[in-house]
């Protein structure tokens, strides 16, 4: 039921900027970053790797999921909801690493599931850049590295655009176009487990039974599968699984996108409270507004007729512009709970 992620050769940068990042569909990128120093040192196997990395810790520790065998990998919420199946624990680099390698090298079945996520390499990995240059144009965004065992991060998304590149390991990426939304059984918006608000469903045992609309879902899913050196484009708000498949996996990634005055998120739990209970004809006679002023195809001309002077808000983007917006906002919100 699953399709295919396009695949294609690595690329420079300004075919990345020109073919890839401008489009709206992921790409894998093979060998993209073949040629890092650390994909390399990985070729030596588990140990070499944990010893590539061990050499550039800082002096921060890692924020580190830890989940019990019984979990099986997939970091979740806990039965009820009112929290989850792991803890977070400071660990430094080289703890986690040895014990990574001790897992991998003992063929641990019972291991507990270990992963330091989102590690900012100019804090946990100072020099990382220097060695391993990824050289696409992903603006000023930092490299992250994830580093774990054999882990699966529930199905999210994204604001920001993302290029996810395999230093070590396999990864399996199962991505839901944006449209999936309904499909994908989304969990509280305001209990998450790292930020976005995550997919109820498993999508490698889901339970059709209770959740039936993601049989539609996987009818538009594509799959990927990452060996090292390998990368994926994942464009914004597009829906993604993730497998890590072996006892050390290292995964770097880098989010970037244009710098936004709020968070579209935040104006959707807005419209919750202010648009969503409203009586039926009101609702309806909001959506034209939200048609007319953001959805509509040329909605940032909808100031046109208007003297360039009075636009206000309504003015074309600019700095300038989206101050106007942050204080006319204050004022709308000002005391109001």
């Amino acid at each position: 039921m699953t399709s295919a992620v396009i695949e294609r050769p690595a690329v420079d940068a300004a075919t990345f900027a020109r073919e890839i990042a401008g489009g709206y569909v992921p790409v894998v990128l093979r060998g993209q970053v073949g040629a890092w120093a650390a994909v390399r040192a990985g070729r030596g196997g588990d140990r070499a790797m944990a010893t590539y990395l061990a050499a550039f810790e800082g002096g921060q520790t890692l924020d580190v999921m830890i989940g019990a065998p019984e979990i099986a990998g997939r970091f979740f919420y806990n039965d009820d909801l009112t929290g989850f199946n792991f803890q977070r624990q400071k660990v430094a680099l080289r703890q986690l690493l040895g014990q990574l390698v001790r897992y991998s090298e003992d063929g641990a079945v019972d291991a507990h599931a270990l992963y330091a996520n989102a590690a900012t390499a100019p804090e946990h990995l100072p020099g990382w850049d220097a060695e391993n240059h990824l050289g696409l144009p992903t603006g000023d965004a930092p490299a992250r590295l994830w580093i774990g065992n054999a882990t699966r991060v529930a199905t999210h998304y994204d604001e920001s655009s993302n290029i996810a590149c395999v230093v070590h390991g396999r990864r399996r990426f199962t991505l839901f176009p944006p449209d999936q939304i309904a499909n994908l059984y989304v969990g509280p918006l305001d209990h998450t487990m790292a930020g976005p608000p995550s997919s109820m469903v498993d999508p490698e045992n889901p339970d059709l039974a209770r959740y039936p609309r993601f049989a539609a879902a996987l009818a538009h899913a594509q799959v990927a599968e990452l060996g090292p050196g390998d990368a994926i484009f994942v464009p914004a708000i597009w829906w993604h699984h993730v497998a890590a498949l072996d006892p050390l996996n290292v995964l770097v990634n880098y989010w970037w996108g244009d710098a936004q005055a709020a968070s579209p998120f935040g104006a959707l739990v807005h419209a919750l409270m202010a648009v969503r209970d409203l009586p039926p004809a009101q609702r309806h006679a909001w959506r034209g507004w939200f048609d007319h002023y953001v959805f509509a195809d040329g909605a940032d001309e909808v100031g046109d007729h208007l003297p360039v002077a009075a636009r206000g808000i309504l003015a074309a983007a600019s700095p300038p512009r989206t101050e106007r917006l942050r204080d006319f906002l204050i004022r709308l919100l000002g005391g109001k709970r």
